[in-house]
């Protein structure tokens, strides 16, 4: 979901405590702007419970904010926006899991639960998200043995419209957990996460440059040998570059390079070629050619702690749209979107991101009941990405894939709603839990279909 982005100038630390009127929020890409009539950020359950009452009986409306990376107006509210950055920080850890407060971001998270000797299960390669929202939108990392984020937590603190604070998991009200999890904020407020962890460990990355076609071919042997293996297409080229992750025992080893190179080629340079790109769309192309001559170039391999293993700097904005699909059609996928951006001359240079990700039993989450490939693609913001997303998406969509809730999309409830199994059921409990639809914005109805 989102956290507060503010007017420049301001930041959301800047404003009081309690309720106020805010300025404009922005996402992280600028796909999403909107101005709420008040915001808040309860510096305890008691308060964020209070705040969640009080809304709830004056008839209003309201939205959590979280770190701004949803693509989609997820949080976007004409009346009140609430943010859990003053819940943050570890309750308790121990016994392989770990209570944190929802408004945690990962970033320190995963330094926080090294110091306590454990690691998280997988993570993403962004690490900037509020745990809540990464939770509530099912975000995910890559491992075809590993489900996502929301896949890892064993129990929920949610508060309801009435201001209740309700525990959940498997034993304790196991139909909430099963909806709640991959809810979109529409349940409830998070409050408090409890997270299934491991013991802390080290992994080794491996990045090597690869043809696409033979690629495709050894991915599903990759994705067996390895506990994480994604890689990343130029379009307009078959070039990849294959990121293979195993842990290991080995010392930690060339971070500094890893993080030279993120700075130089996944940033620097990739900043510059899609600058260029803006002014001059039609060179997106050769732009695409040159990122998959310097990929080649980004063969390497780090040693280190997961949670560092697992993030890349992300400084160069964009908007994205992400599909998973069953795991058997992502080559074929890949392959006819590959064919597309050819045969169309799509104006696109930024690279196209492939991932494993394990079934789950999350009522409305992607991988309900199946293993999957999630395959996302990119356009630098500001360079025009309807033609691109609405191409893929028919693509995507041919091969039965249902989308990330975070990243674009243009399905509303009728597509939507034979995608899930669980669907009526999902808004049959939202329906009974939030009657005066507290929790409910424009975005979410045409996605519920209110």
């Amino acid at each position: 979901m989102s956290t507060m982005s503010t007017i420049p100038g301001e930041s959301a630390a800047s404003l009081p405590a309690g309720s106020s009127r805010p300025p404009d929020w922005r996402n992280w890409s600028g796909s999403v702007r909107f101005r709420p009539r008040a915001f808040s950020r309860p510096d305890s359950l008691a308060a964020l419970q209070a705040t969640v009452r009080n809304i709830g009986a004056a008839g209003g409306h309201l939205r959590v904010a979280g770190s701004g990376h949803s693509f989609v107006p997820l949080v976007a509210s004409d009346d009140h926006l609430l943010s859990l950055e003053r819940l943050s920080g570890i309750e308790s850890c121990g016994d392989g899991q770990a209570t944190i407060w929802a408004g945690t971001q990962l970033r320190p998270l995963g330094g926080m639960l090294e110091t306590r000797g454990y690691s998280m299960l997988n993570l993403g390669d962004i690490n900037v998200q509020a745990l809540a929202g990464a939770v509530a939108t099912g975000t995910h990392g890559t491992g075809a043995a590993l489900g996502s984020i929301s896949s890892q937590v064993l129990g929920l603190t949610l508060v309801l419209p009435s201001g209740e604070a309700v525990e959940c998991s498997v034993t304790q009200e196991p139909e909430l957990f099963a909806a709640a999890r991959v809810a979109l904020g529409s349940l409830g407020v998070m409050a408090k996460i409890t997270v299934k962890l491991e013991k802390a460990y080290r992994l080794k990355l491996t990045k090597q440059a690869m043809d696409l076609d033979e690629c495709l071919a050894k991915a599903p042997q990759f994705a067996r040998d390895y506990r994480h293996f994604e890689f990343y297409w130029c379009p307009h080229t078959r070039r990849t570059l294959v990121k293979l992750m195993n842990p290991t025992d080995e010392p930690e080893s060339n971070r500094g390079l890893t993080t030279f190179t993120e700075l130089v080629l996944e940033n620097g340079a990739l900043g510059l070629l899609s600058r260029i790109s803006r002014a001059n769309p039609n060179w997106a192309p050769a732009m695409s050619k040159v990122i998959a001559w310097s990929a080649s170039a980004d063969a390497s391999e780090m040693v280190a702690s997961s949670h560092r293993a697992f993030s890349t700097l992300r400084m160069v904005r964009f908007n994205e749209m992400e599909y998973e699909l069953p795991a058997a059609a992502g080559a074929d996928a890949l392959r006819e979107l590959a064919e597309f951006v050819e045969k169309k001359r799509i104006l696109v240079h930024f690279p196209v991101e492939y991932r494993y990700v394990a079934a789950d039993d999350i009522w409305l989450s992607p991988f309900y009941q199946r293993d999957a490939v999630a395959i996302s693609v990119h356009q630098y913001q500001g360079m025009d990405y309807a033609p691109y997303f609405r191409g893929a998406e028919a693509i995507f969509r041919n091969h039965g894939g249902r989308p990330h809730w975070g990243k674009m999309h243009t399905l509303t409830a009728k597509e939507l709603a034979p995608l899930y199994p669980q669907w009526d059921a999902f808004q049959s409990l939202r329906r009974r839990i939030d009657p005066q639809a507290v929790f409910i914005n424009p975005y979410l109805r045409t996605l519920f279909g209110e």
